[in-house]
């Protein structure tokens, strides 16, 4: 969340929270905002599971408070022994969210020396307006649409860069190859899904995995590509496969689209690699390695495109 909404959220959360508060007359008004405060997170699923955590915790809290302080009284020692069973218990029921708020609604009982239900009530109203004020600030979540449209875009445009200069290298069996583009692309890959998560946090009763999925594919399609440099780095022979190879490279690069299914490329490789088996056997030394090095790249753009084909079956009915 930018700093400067999650700045107007807490504002607002606070203020109304507190207001809404005193205009109910109830005692401590102010807590209301501190647990609107607390409250106010990244993401709606965040927010709405904290809130229900919360809410429970604030029930075995007051519950607890209220056994303890009828049976010992409102001494300080009385407080110790409320946290010493609370706090173990929060922790059990994975509750420990509320610790601070709750045992700040605790306090009010000790300080105004009565477990009554009004006063209980009041507590109780204290927590579930923070909490409510807050979980209705977080409706309001900057879309991520355009900056995850943005990513798929530059993803797609380094991917068909690093393709293309693979084709380069295969017909000048030039290997000097830095894979700086692939460097560059897994810093892309990182941030778009820190985004793609974020915004899936956000959807709090439809939550789609189409763009995480997205982007861990072309994470691992990236990874391959890293294996194919260096195996380019060691080609440096010009020959009939290279630049069949490299023909196929450039129409992989041309179809990378998330709309484009890859079905067609699979069969050019099964065609490929019917044209190598037929190709005459290599006669020296450098010409067996050249043609060993050539079946991998083959092999890894195979894998490559398959990435591809199985995310596009799994997800073309979601992005159709």
């Amino acid at each position: 969340m930018p700093l400067l909404h999650r700045t107007i959220k807490l504002v607002l959360a606070t203020c109304i929270a507190i207001s809404l508060a005193d205009f109910l007359q109830l005692s401590y008004a102010t807590s209301a905002g501190i647990i609107a405060i607390l409250s106010v997170l990244d993401t709606r699923r965040a927010s709405l599971k904290t809130a229900w955590a919360r809410l429970w915790s604030t029930l075995l809290a007051l519950a607890l408070a209220t056994l303890a302080f009828s049976f010992l009284g409102f001494h300080l020692l009385t407080l110790g022994l409320y946290l010493c069973l609370y706090v173990p218990l929060a922790y059990k029921a994975n509750l420990t969210a509320g610790i601070a708020p709750c045992t700040v609604l605790v306090t009010h009982l000790f300080l105004e020396k009565s477990t009554s239900l009004i006063l209980l009530g009041n507590e109780l109203a204290l927590f579930l307006i923070g909490a409510g004020i807050a979980l209705i600030a977080n409706l309001y979540m900057p879309s991520q649409d355009k900056q995850i449209l943005l990513y798929h875009e530059e993803v797609e445009q380094t991917l068909k860069s690093i393709l293309l200069r693979f084709q380069e290298f295969l017909l000048t069996g030039d290997g000097r190859n830095e894979a700086q583009l692939i460097s560059q692309l897994d810093q892309t890959l990182k941030r778009a899904l820190d985004v793609v998560y974020l915004d899936r946090h956000n959807q709090v009763f439809h939550r789609t995995n189409y763009q995480v999925h997205y982007f861990e594919m072309r994470l691992a399609q990236n990874k391959i590509l890293r294996t194919m440099a260096n195996n380019i780095n060691k080609f440096s022979l010009e020959s009939r496969e290279a630049v069949i190879l490299a023909s196929l490279f450039e129409r992989t690069a041309l179809q990378l689209s998330r709309q484009n299914p890859g079905h067609e490329l699979l069969n050019d490789i099964e065609l490929f690699h019917q044209t190598f088996r037929e190709r005459p056997l290599p006669q020296t030394r450098e010409e067996f390695e050249a043609r060993a090095t050539l079946f991998q790249l083959l092999h890894d753009i195979e894998v490559f495109i398959q990435l591809k084909v199985d995310f596009y079956e799994q997800y073309a009915e979601e992005h159709s």
